[in-house]
């Protein structure tokens, strides 16, 4: 049984869904029933509050002495959003980590959204007790990414982001998975530019293990045996509950 300091509350806010669910922290597994409702058409910060309430209120904790995390699609740092991935422009060099305080009436711990994931598999995934530097990647509308170092998270670091030389798009807009769907690309032909993704990442930075999230995971036996890397690539553990996961435990634990 948990005990009622090991639970607290997750809510990962996406483009098109915002999910949460009562967590179990001693364990890494969800106490509730997951709840999603859609994101909100535009994605302004008042109807994403209101979307917030609902979650929060179908889950039956509303209590502040109850953690809560939220996770968000944005850079975050000293808790204002930085950039905006298929949310609202308005949450550009905007404090919403204190939006969202004074709108539920509680603090809360607020975090990017591929950060809280690695949370997720570092604490109760394939990242635990993995020493030197971990790389998680999510493959989804874009690519997201969270760097994780002898079990601390560098913050923030926005891999998806990085250049292909001389063809004017960045490396989500190329080998994320909703470039597959966009392209009806096979697995084969998408894992060859996920070759070129992984292979250009493990140039730069070495790491010792990339862990692989996103929905698309659940197929990682589709297109992860295809790489040839010398860095060991595994799915990820907690897939699209790794964000509710994460939040709960930064909540908590920070």
């Amino acid at each position: 049984m948990t005990s009622q300091g090991a639970r607290a509350v997750g809510i990962d806010i996406g483009g098109t869904g915002i999910k949460g669910a009562l967590v179990d922290l001693e364990h890494g597994e969800l106490l509730s029933d997951r709840v999603k409702v859609p994101t909100p058409r535009g994605a302004e910060p008042k109807d994403v509050l209101a979307a917030v309430h609902l979650v929060l209120e179908r889950l039956h904790v509303s209590d502040a002495d109850v953690p809560l995390g939220v996770a968000f699609p944005a850079i975050v740092k000293h808790g204002r959003t930085l950039s905006a991935a298929n949310v609202s422009d308005r949450w550009i060099d905007f404090e919403a980590e204190k939006f969202f305080e004074d709108g539920l009436g509680r603090e809360i711990h607020f975090a990017n959204d591929a950060d809280v994931a690695g949370v997720a598999e570092l604490r109760f995934g394939a990242a635990h007790g993995q020493g030197g530097l971990t790389i998680l990647t999510t493959l989804g509308t874009g690519i997201g990414s969270a760097l994780l170092y002898d079990g601390v998270l560098i913050p923030n670091s926005e891999l998806g982001h990085v250049a292909r030389a001389k063809h004017g798009k960045d490396a989500e807009a190329y080998a994320a998975y909703s470039a597959k769907e966009r392209e009806n690309l096979t697995w084969e032909k998408w894992a060859k530019r996920l070759q070129w993704y992984y292979g250009h990442i493990e140039f730069l930075f070495s790491p010792d293990l990339f862990v692989v999230g996103g929905g698309v995971s659940k197929h990682a036996d589709k297109f992860l045996p295809l790489l040839k890397l010398k860095t060991p690539i595994v799915p990820a553990v907690h897939r699209n509950n790794a964000g509710i996961i994460g939040a709960a435990a930064l909540a908590l634990h920070g």
